[in-house]
């Protein structure tokens, strides 16, 4: 989809643009991950809150396509076959929204985005990535950010499919950054040389997204 295939501005989406005008929710502080599990600003919570941009793709996994493209050795297009025959991987990690939520212990079933990587073989002079969803978001991060060892393309969450509403059939998660670096509804992901901002990085969000250094806003 292209940015004018985005849905019209959700009451969430105007407000979300406003914080970051504001500079809303940021303490100054900042924590370390290895003594400190909850970043700065962030609070627990035991659902599992829904953000979305006011569309909710449903896409079957019999009709679910990823294209991976730019500069890799090997371009793919993967069905829901093969990536079911790529290594599957169970892993557990705290996930924490730009929002200030945050919500610990959560399992994840599905690729390695490492494992994904040694498919493509990203070129030399691949440095970054643009993410693409079914509902037309985009989302920028760096290889390294993608490569991290728990950084997945996760297709169930708690021993069950993952819901229509939290990505599902595939999203991606990338526990060390803001949630909204972990594009859901997952459909093309373009290896880049240079850094290009995605949906919210336009909207005044920060490119990277540690929330261990408070980088919500650009």
């Amino acid at each position: 989809m292209a940015d004018d295939d985005l849905p019209e501005d959700s009451k969430l989406t105007r407000s979300k643009r406003r914080w970051a005008e504001d500079g809303k929710f940021l303490t100054g502080h900042r924590a370390r991950p290895e003594t400190d599990r909850l970043p700065p600003g962030q609070h627990l919570v035991r659902d599992w809150p829904v953000l979305d941009l006011g569309a909710q793709p449903d896409i079957a996994a019999e009709r679910w396509r990823l294209k991976v493209g730019g500069l890799v050795a090997r371009p793919v297009t993967l069905d829901w076959a093969a990536l079911m025959a790529l290594p599957q991987t169970m892993l557990r990690s705290d996930i924490h929204c730009v929002t200030t939520w945050s919500r610990y212990d959560n399992d994840w079933t599905g690729v390695l985005t490492r494992d994904l990587l040694d498919l493509v073989e990203p070129r030399d002079e691949a440095a970054f990535l643009m993410l693409h969803g079914y509902d037309g978001y985009t989302t920028n991060v760096p290889l390294a950010d993608f490569a991290d060892r728990q950084a997945m393309l996760v297709h169930s969450w708690q021993g069950r499919p993952l819901e229509r509403a939290h990505g599902g059939p595939v999203r991606l998660v990338i526990p060390h950054l803001y949630f909204w670096k972990s594009a859901k509804w997952l459909r093309g992901i373009d290896v880049l040389g240079a850094d290009k901002p995605g949906y919210w990085e336009q909207n005044g969000y920060h490119m990277r997204g540690d929330p261990w250094d408070e980088e919500r806003y650009g």
